[in-house]
């Protein structure tokens, strides 16, 4: 149970750090090149995961948010069940925190900061902002109603290619922003993935079969 504690709490100060850091310091669409093929890259995500929306607004975050709070109160209702096998202690820290990362940012941030990307009703579209955010006592949304940051740009394949009768044409390969809760949601659903056994046992102890 230490070790599932002290993973998510590491895990979620880091990606704290980060999100806060680059929200107050850099303006949106602001890029940091780090490689050749990765940079950080400040989005705000008013969806699900990488960006991915159904374009319903604030009432789809309110709904996103409503998932998150189930799935964190389900993990944390079976938590001691899980941590008793030692190989579900990482892969399921590593969820928990990720889930809990992205949740703050989108229940929180909105109360915190006062500027972010808002819900316009009259276009029917997300606005971004100008200028870097600050903290607030009046922040620029309700509980539930704040943006996901992401920060991570991995770019495999970016370039324009000259094609036969079609002309030129961009092409890139993976192109989600992402952010270290996302990383690490990936990385523990992998770990019970490949460990199968575990995987399952995880399923089944969530739906009581």
């Amino acid at each position: 149970m230490k070790k599932f504690v002290l993973i998510t709490l590491i895990i979620i100060l880091i990606d704290q750090s980060l999100k806060i850091y680059i929200k107050t310091h850099l303006q949106l669409g602001d890029s940091i090149y780090i490689f050749p093929f990765f940079k950080f890259y400040f989005i705000e995500n008013p969806g699900i995961a990488y960006g991915f929306n159904l374009g319903l607004g604030y009432i789809e975050k309110i709904i996103i948010n409503i998932m998150r709070f189930i799935f964190i109160i389900i993990l944390l209702w079976k938590i001691k069940t899980y941590t008793k096998y030692k190989k579900l202690i990482i892969p399921i820290s590593l969820i928990f925190a990720g889930a809990i990362g992205n949740t703050i940012d989108s229940t929180l941030y909105g109360l915190i900061f006062n500027t972010g990307t808002i819900y316009d009703t009259i276009y029917n579209k997300w606005i971004g902002y100008d200028g870097l955010s600050k903290f607030s006592n009046h922040g620029y949304s309700f509980f539930m109603g704040g943006c996901v940051v992401d920060i991570f740009k991995l770019t495999l394949i970016d370039k324009y290619i000259n094609i036969p009768f079609f002309g030129l044409k961009h092409f890139e390969i993976f192109k989600p922003i992402f952010n270290i809760a996302d990383v690490s949601i990936f990385l523990g659903i992998n770990t019970l993935i490949i460990n199968y056994k575990y995987f399952d046992f995880f399923l089944k102890k969530i739906f009581n079969k």
